[in-house]
């Protein structure tokens, strides 16, 4: 189970995701509006259930990680990624994707990446099989699994950063012109 952090990580991060967009559906509403033809009020109301099953199938797959859980946050995270690189395609959701319910959180090329890496580690999961629960995966990790849950944890934390601060930080440099490189202009 090498992969295993970066599966904790990509359940944490569905949880979190899950619920903010549960809470607070308008800005991924609003990012979806190219892609899903509906009426707003509807598309807001399909976020929000899609991120109450977010959330749970985080949680399920956190608590109980089996091949058919990492599948699906397989899928999950890999359709994210897709969906990114699509809205990016269009020039959609460049004000905000709203993956953690706040706005001003564009889709950059490096939200599609941490995509398709948590995406390609619940595949990684899946296919090597776990069996037991959390708590059984924990007691076979040295100390307990207290170093890999720590780990996890600081990992999803900056993931979250990555997703959401970093995203903020390039649209502000967007927005007032700033180049990445000296002599670069936009």
């Amino acid at each position: 189970m090498e992969l295993i952090g970066l599966y904790f990580v990509a359940c944490v991060l569905l949880i979190a995701a899950g619920l903010a967009k549960a809470l607070h559906p308008g800005d991924t509403a609003r990012a979806l509006a190219g892609l899903v033809p509906i009426s707003p009020r509807l598309r807001a109301v399909a976020v929000r259930i899609g991120s109450v099953a977010e959330a749970l199938l985080g949680t399920i797959a956190l608590v109980a990680p089996r091949s058919a859980t990492a599948w699906l946050v397989a899928a999950s995270y890999l359709g994210f990624a897709a969906v990114v690189i699509l809205l990016r395609s269009r020039g959609g959701a460049i004000a905000s994707c709203g993956c953690f319910g706040t706005p001003d959180t564009p889709a950059t090329a490096v939200h599609a990446v941490i995509d398709v890496v948590l995406g390609v580690s619940a595949v990684w999961v899946a296919v090597d099989g776990p069996g037991g629960s959390l708590a059984s995966l924990l007691s076979a990790q040295p100390l307990d699994g207290v170093p890999l849950v720590a780990a996890s944890a600081l990992c999803a934390w900056l993931t979250f950063l990555a997703i959401s601060t970093l995203s903020q930080v390039e649209a502000a440099r967007r927005a007032l012109g700033i180049s990445r490189r000296p002599g670069e202009r936009r």
